[in-house]
C-alpha cells in the first residue's frame, strides 16, 4: 500500500512538472483561483482533499497582489513579518507533501532564498499536488500516510495521518488567516469579492 501512495504521487508531480515545463517563460497557470467542482461522492480520500482545496484558495487570495510593503509588515517587533509567516506555510506544505511520501522531514532554510513570486507558486503547487494525490487513495492506503521527524539524537519519531489534520493542515489554515489579518493592517486588504463558501471569486 505504502507504494502504491508513492507511486501515485510521484505520477501527479511529474504531470504538473511537465505542464510547468510546456509554459517555458509564460507565466504559471496557478491553482486555486477558484476551488475545484464538487465530487459526486464522498470518500476519505477526497475529504481530506476538499480540506486542502479549502486552504489553497484562501491562500491564493490571501497573497494575491501582496506588495513589498506588506511582506515586511509585523504586528509587533516580536512577531514574525508576512514574509516569515508565508515561508513557515511553505514548510507546513512540505510537511504534507512528506507524509504522503513517508520521506523524513529535515530542517530546511530553502524557502529564505525564494523570491515571494517561487515562494507563493511553490506552496499553491504543493497544496494542488496533495490535494490530487489525497483524491485518489483508498480508505486503507490512508494508514500509510505518516508525518516523520528526527529529533536531534537521531531518533525518529511517526505521527499518523489524525496529525497531519490537526498538524501541518490547520496550522497552514490559522497562518493564512494571519496573512488576511497582516495585509488589512498594512493597508492591503484581501479581495472583497472572495467567497469562501462557494470556493469563487466574481469580478
Amino acid at each position: 500500500m505504502k507504494s502504491s501512495i508513492i507511486i501515485t504521487f510521484f505520477a501527479i508531480l511529474s504531470a504538473n512538472l511537465c505542464a510547468q515545463k510546456q509554459t517555458d517563460k509564460m507565466p504559471i497557470n496557478l491553482p486555486y483561483y477558484s476551488i475545484p467542482d464538487t465530487l459526486t461522492t464522498f470518500t476519505s480520500g477526497n475529504i481530506i482533499a476538499r480540506f486542502i482545496d479549502g486552504l489553497g484558495y484562501r491562500y491564493y487570495w490571501a497573497t494575491e497582489g501582496l506588495t513589498e510593503k506588506d511582506l515586511l509588515y509585523k504586528p509587533s517587533l516580536e512577531g514574525q513579518s508576512t514574509r516569515q509567516t508565508l515561508e513557515h506555510i511553505y514548510d507546513l506544505s512540505n510537511v504534507i507533501i512528506n507524509a504522503l511520501e513517508h520521506k523524513l522531514n529535515k530542517r530546511s532554510d530553502a524557502s529564505h532564498e525564494f523570491t515571494f513570486k517561487e515562494l507563493r507558486e511553490s506552496t499553491l503547487i504543493n497544496l494542488s499536488n496533495a490535494s490530487s494525490a489525497f483524491s485518489k487513495l483508498h480508505e486503507d492506503d490512508l494508514n500509510n500516510v505518516t508525518i516523520i521527524f528526527q529529533d536531534s539524537e537521531g531518533s525518529t519519531n511517526e505521527f499518523p495521518l489524525w496529525n497531519v489534520i490537526n498538524g501541518p493542515l490547520s496550522d497552514a489554515l490559522y497562518h493564512t488567516g494571519q496573512i488576511v489579518s497582516f495585509r488589512r493592517s498594512s493597508g492591503n486588504p484581501i479581495n472583497p469579492n472572495v467567497n469562501v463558501l462557494r470556493g469563487k471569486t466574481s469580478e
